[in-house]
């Protein structure tokens, strides 16, 4: 028997996307840890990426006591709207999803945990929205090719004051370890890394990672 319950929802954007949202939440109320609540941001939605990817993410996370969102970004799964291809829209999506949080969850604390692509836009909203304390990234896409259509993220994050948590597989096929380095010596505020022997960029996304994941976020939630 699972120790959470899920419950969906819509969220509207500013712009009017309406976007399919998951509400993972331990099995009790009285095994909630605090009100801080874990808001994920799945892959590249042209890529197929949706909020699906996360699913071993959040529960584990709403096992130990965590409220989690998931949500498909514009475009993606039963969402409305179009993707875009620099991720730009879907800052909007975030936004929208951590203000439901804070309407609807009673949370004035939000950890922006981004995997891959869902890493730029996660960090491109973090300075946007007052309650987000902290900040997560699963394989950021910092290298040559990706930056082509995430570039433009970057500085957001990277100025941001707002602790920072950076998880990558040393194989990761779209940013080496250096470049990974390169970048984050120029951060703002608190930032960690944390490199994962072997692992691809891909295979961080898969299930297999997903408990490793989780003890990472409660450690760093832990840290904020």
């Amino acid at each position: 028997m699972s120790n959470y319950t899920v419950e969906s929802t819509k969220v509207e954007t500013s712009d009017g996307a309406k976007l399919h949202s998951r509400l993972f939440k331990p099995m009790e109320e009285g095994e909630i840890t605090d009100n801080l609540v874990v808001v994920l941001v799945h892959p590249f939605s042209i890529l197929g990426g949706c909020q699906a990817f996360l699913k071993g993410i959040a529960a584990g996370l709403a096992g130990k006591g965590y409220k989690t969102v998931t949500f498909d970004m514009r475009g993606a799964g039963k969402s409305t709207g179009r993707p875009s291809l620099t991720g730009f829209a879907e800052i909007k999506d975030v936004i929208a999803v951590c203000k439901w949080v804070c309407e609807n969850l009673s949370s004035d604390r939000i950890l922006l945990v981004g995997s891959s692509a869902g890493a730029p836009i996660a960090g491109s909203a973090v300075d946007e929205i007052k309650e987000v304390v902290g900040y997560v990234s699963i394989g950021y896409p910092f290298g040559m090719f990706a930056s082509i259509l995430f570039g433009r993220h970057h500085k957001g994050i990277l100025k941001s004051p707002k602790p920072k948590l950076f998880v990558m597989g040393t194989r990761d096929g779209f940013t080496s370890v250096k470049q990974l380095q390169n970048k984050l010596s120029s951060a703002a505020g608190r930032v960690e890394t944390h490199l994962i022997e072997g692992a691809s960029h891909f295979q961080m996304e898969g299930a297999e990672f997903d408990n490793q994941m989780v003890n990472l976020i409660l450690t760093f939630i832990s840290s904020l």
